[in-house]
């Protein structure tokens, strides 16, 4: 069974966390994890370019480091940088002082201040520590982008099903993901039912 959002005990759990923007605004927050890509990555970037949208891009340190050009590219374009950690590790089967230290090697080359938890797993102590210097960035919205069996025209529907105000999206740009697919069409269909696109501050809380 896919669940496209976050438990509401999440929100309990993880107050000060981001989920979705406070707004009742038709605005949408685009996010994309598990980058840089050097294949899907400027595909990406030449897409949201076309439609004048800023989004967030959560980068493996590791793959940040080894292609700092992507990193500099998404900058240019406007978009902002967040921790992914430096490897995609899962909060619940990782001890908290590996779990840190995995975000503060990935800090040189990511972001020091904004921080999404990889597959959304975070034990409450590794909260608790990281939400001291970060803003921890969940999601509203989680269309399954990445999952093979799963076709753009499909994530596509559950976008457009799904996506209210200050929705906070994640997709991927990675070599597993549709995004490239349908992503055009998206923000076409986003733009044409009124809502507009916004980035998130990257530090203060909300």
């Amino acid at each position: 069974m896919r669940f496209y959002r976050p438990f509401f005990l999440l929100r309990l759990l993880y107050p000060k966390a981001l989920f979705r923007l406070r707004t009742r605004d038709k605005v949408l927050c685009l996010t994309f994890d598990d980058g840089p890509d050097p294949g899907v990555t400027p595909l990406v970037l030449d897409i949201l370019e076309a439609h004048g949208v800023k989004a967030v891009f959560f980068c493996r340190g590791q793959l940040a480091e080894k292609h700092p050009g992507l990193i500099s590219l998404i900058k240019s374009k406007g978009h902002i940088i967040g921790n992914h950690g430096y490897h995609h590790l899962d909060g619940w089967k990782t001890v908290t002082r590996v779990y840190l230290r995995n975000f503060s090697i990935s800090a040189a080359f990511t972001s020091k201040s904004l921080l999404r938890p990889p597959y959304g797993r975070i034990r409450h102590t590794q909260y608790r520590e990281l939400s001291e210097n970060y803003r921890i960035v969940f999601w509203d919205i989680m269309p399954y982008d990445f999952d093979s069996k799963m076709a753009g025209t499909k994530v596509l529907s559950i976008l457009r099903k799904k996506i209210r105000p200050g929705s906070i999206i994640v997709m991927h740009d990675t070599i597993f993901s549709s995004v490239p697919s349908f992503l055009d069409e998206f923000i076409d269909y986003a733009r044409t039912s009124g809502y507009g696109f916004v980035t998130l501050p990257v530090s203060g809380r909300e």
